[in-house]
């Protein structure tokens, strides 16, 4: 793992003392975690759930939760407000009161109103809840991003080649999304890559935009999708360095992206990929973490206005320790 990136992150968290919820507090993993998040002082810790459940837990594990705050999502002072506030914003697409106050028994979709109400800065979800669930609750209370349209991903591969990215860490995206992004998309993904990359490794990022072909060295719809998007990128955002289109080895090796990308301000010295599609993106990650004996930090959502992440349903309690910081990272602005 690449130490530099990681504990810059948890620094930053530290100094940060952002509050984040951790949801699915019936899960015995997150109980453990909260209280690992408190004791390394990552972020203010929020649980959700009646307390007498959670503190049974709590008990039956041996974790104790002093310092962890518990909200219990039928009893709040807030959840009229929150009701009412998520009827208000989706009563145009057909949400009736009744639904939103239905939705609002679930603990993802009141942490996510508490971040969108301002009394916390972020979620960690996913141990428990599907993907689609977490993002649904993430669009339904705090929404996209101003002037984004795409939810995606990225994940922080940290590998064990200190040449590449920070001391081996290198950004990968979209690697948990969208299947098929659209030229659009696929430049929304190459923008909100790089604005992860200088927020949770700390550098200016340079972006590349991954295909077979590297500068018209192969042409087919899905070249062509690449080089359509690295230019609506480019027009969207020309203060960043995001090139393409390019082959991985063109991207990262200095002496191949030299021959193959002359003039190229990112070929060679890319610190962040982005991949054509999520099959490439998906595999080319867990391919890097298996083959390559990298460890993997993510997948992470990108889009949203407020930081909210997903889980691995398989994930370990020190995994849900690290998104937490990484989320309380995101929440910095």
């Amino acid at each position: 793992m690449s130490n530099v990136v990681v504990d810059r992150i948890c620094k930053c968290a530290v100094e940060a003392q952002k509050t984040i919820v951790l949801p699915e507090s019936e899960d015995p993993r997150v109980i453990h975690a909260a209280r690992g998040v408190a004791d390394r002082k990552f972020a203010k810790v929020v649980l959700i759930g009646r307390e007498d459940e959670i503190s049974a837990l709590a008990r039956k594990e041996g974790v104790s939760l002093d310092g962890v705050q518990i909200v219990n999502q039928y009893t709040d002072s807030k959840r009229e407000e929150y009701v009412n506030a998520l009827y208000e914003k989706r009563k145009a697409k057909g949400m009736t009161r009744e639904d939103a106050d239905k939705m609002m028994q679930r603990t993802m979709f009141y942490g996510s109103q508490m971040v969108a109400a301002g009394r916390a800065d972020g979620v960690v979800s996913g141990s428990n809840t599907p993907t689609a669930d977490t993002i649904r609750a993430a669009l339904f209370t705090v929404g996209l991003a101003k002037g984004n349209k795409t939810v995606s991903s990225c994940s922080i591969m940290c590998t064990i080649i200190p040449e590449f990215g920070v001391e081996g860490a290198v950004l990968f995206a979209d690697t948990g999304v969208l299947p098929e992004p659209t030229v659009e998309q696929l430049a929304d993904i190459g923008i909100l890559a790089a604005e992860s990359c200088k927020s949770l490794l700390g550098v200016e990022p340079y972006v590349a935009m991954i295909s077979f072909s590297t500068k018209g060295s192969a042409m087919s719809p899905a070249v062509q999708k690449v080089i359509d998007a690295t230019k609506l990128a480019q027009q969207r955002r020309p203060d960043l360095k995001i090139d393409g289109e390019m082959q991985v080895d063109a991207a990262m090796i200095p002496e191949i992206g030299q021959k193959k990308c002359k003039g190229s301000p990112v070929a060679g010295r890319a610190n962040t990929l982005v991949f054509p599609d999520l099959s490439s993106g998906n595999s080319g990650y867990k391919l890097v973490e298996r083959f390559g004996r990298a460890t993997a930090l993510g997948p992470l959502l990108m889009g949203l206005a407020r930081p909210i992440n997903d889980l691995s349903r398989g994930c370990s309690v020190e995994d849900i320790i690290l998104v937490t910081a990484i989320t309380a990272v995101q929440a910095i602005g």
